[in-house]
């Protein structure tokens, strides 16, 4: 469960980042994740849970923004969302192999007092 690792790096960014602002606690980090990072985001919330604990977060809430995937065309111009990373172009039928989104995995915000 990659998560947890994840989960305990970003939240040393945003406890950093916190400290860095004088606060004395992070109330709410907020991250961005792609359909296609590998990343599931209950299990983020679960890794959350566990490495906030006896932290400046603890108590904190988790926000997930989950972001679709979408590729690029360029024989139409146009972008579509896509569930893989090589898919079919829904208006041309030429294949896209251009991800435009959906690999995201980035602190948003934190939330602090």
């Amino acid at each position: 469960m990659h998560e947890v690792s994840i989960m305990t790096e970003a939240l040393r960014m945003a406890v950093d980042a916190a400290k860095s602002a004088g606060a004395e606690r992070v109330v709410k980090l907020r991250l961005r994740i792609g359909s296609l990072s590998g990343v599931v985001p209950d299990a983020m919330q679960f890794a959350f849970d566990v490495v906030c604990h006896d932290t400046m977060a603890e108590g904190a809430t988790l926000e997930i923004e989950s972001v679709q995937a979408a590729c690029w065309c360029a024989t139409c111009a146009a972008e579509f969302e896509c569930a893989d990373f090589f898919n079919e172009c829904p208006r041309c039928h030429n294949f896209s192999g251009e991800l435009r989104r959906g690999r995201e995995l980035d602190i948003a915000s934190v939330e602090t007092s």
